[in-house]
């Protein structure tokens, strides 16, 4: 009797099932890789290496970070992990042993790195189990027809705002990894986002959080007077920054008067019709285009600027990361054409210079 077990296959079509398999379970076990880069930074290894000089061996990191002797052979196997995928670089010590060193992608996990602002808080926003858990409701969110709810509100029973809102923990996870990006896009818009901000009065910073990207443009463009506006438990629990105003209220209600509206990294979070009223808002609180009136948006134009699979890729994880924890996405230049149009507002531009992200400046 013949089974499917004893058809014959050639040399190169048992290769080719042997190489589906090892990419089937890379895929498969490939969220140890971002559970390890947690690791990493939880225990600030990035920062380890840089202290302890690069490169660093095993024994040099033991001797510096809270990890007993008996864990060495684990610590090597996350290191070369990290390594191989390009996170830390390897290396042999003068002495033989391995080392590993800081590449590109940790030098921007490091507290003290110089000209690289630190994107640990961002990463373990990212990575926390509120972020993480929902996606083991995937395929339970895609058999129902409801889109207003998200995996995050069926794992965790309340939108991810409400959650922020009462998880005090959880709440200033995501404002440290606000204020981080804020650091990157400051830094980033000083070089080639000099033509959006130049010659503006004044700034409402819209859903602008503990105040870093609005005292960044601040310090860049002398003159700018800014204010943060943010939820009231966001604004008061910040540490407030000389020279920036703070508003507390509700981005949906109203906004304080500004010759521009500046909305960073906020309206992928939101809905289509959320969106739509999000910037009637700002088109009332600005003054006409002749009169400098604008809306400046910093957020991901799916497509445009993109010319490597991995930031490809990266943006298509966005869009997922959105559908999962809010109701929001990310949208290519029809969709947000469709959105300004929609609130009323007559153009825009858009500027592609900020890596995942653009700059669109819309006019009323």
């Amino acid at each position: 009797m013949t089974t499917s077990a004893s058809i014959n296959l050639t040399d190169t079509e048992v290769q080719d099932i042997l190489e589906a398999h090892a990419v089937l379970w890379n895929h498969t076990l490939s969220y140890i890789k971002s559970m390890c880069l947690k690791c990493a930074v939880e225990l600030c290894i990035p920062d380890a290496i840089l202290t302890q000089g690069m490169p660093a061996t095993i024994s040099d990191l033991l001797s510096f970070l809270p990890i007993p002797e008996t864990k060495s052979r684990h610590l090597r196997i996350m290191m070369r992990l990290l390594s191989s995928i390009g996170i830390f670089k390897s290396h042999i010590s003068p002495s033989g042993e391995e080392a590993y060193g800081l590449a590109p992608v940790s030098q921007l996990l490091t507290t003290t790195f110089p000209n690289s602002p630190c994107s640990s808080p961002l990463i373990l926003l990212l990575l926390d189990h509120h972020s993480i858990d929902p996606c083991h409701q995937l395929s339970s969110w895609f058999r129902r027809s409801d889109t207003s709810t998200t995996p995050f509100e069926m794992t965790h029973g309340k939108a991810f705002w409400d959650i922020m809102g009462e998880q005090s923990r959880f709440n200033d996870l995501f404002n440290k990894g606000m204020a981080c990006d804020s650091l990157i896009v400051g830094d980033v818009l000083k070089r080639v986002g000099r033509e959006a901000f130049n010659g503006i009065g004044t700034l409402v910073d819209v859903g602008g959080g503990t105040g870093m990207t609005a005292a960044a443009l601040a310090k860049a463009f002398p003159g700018l007077k800014c204010t943060v506006f943010d939820l009231p438990h966001v604004v008061n629990s910040a540490k407030k920054i000389d020279g920036i105003q703070y508003v507390g209220g509700d981005m949906f209600l109203g906004l304080p008067s500004a010759d521009v509206a500046l909305l960073k990294w906020i309206l992928h979070d939101w809905s289509d019709e959320d969106c739509i009223r999000i910037l009637q808002r700002c088109k009332e609180a600005i003054p006409p285009k002749e009169k400098g009136g604008k809306v400046i948006v910093i957020d991901m134009v799916v497509g445009v600027g993109i010319n490597t699979k991995v930031l490809m890729e990266t943006q298509l994880l966005f869009d997922l990361e959105m559908m999962i924890v809010a109701t929001g996405k990310e949208r290519d230049e029809n969709e947000w054409r469709e959105l300004f149009v929609a609130a009323g507002f007559s153009d825009y531009k858009i500027t592609s210079s900020i890596g995942l992200r653009s700059i669109i400046e819309v006019y009323p």
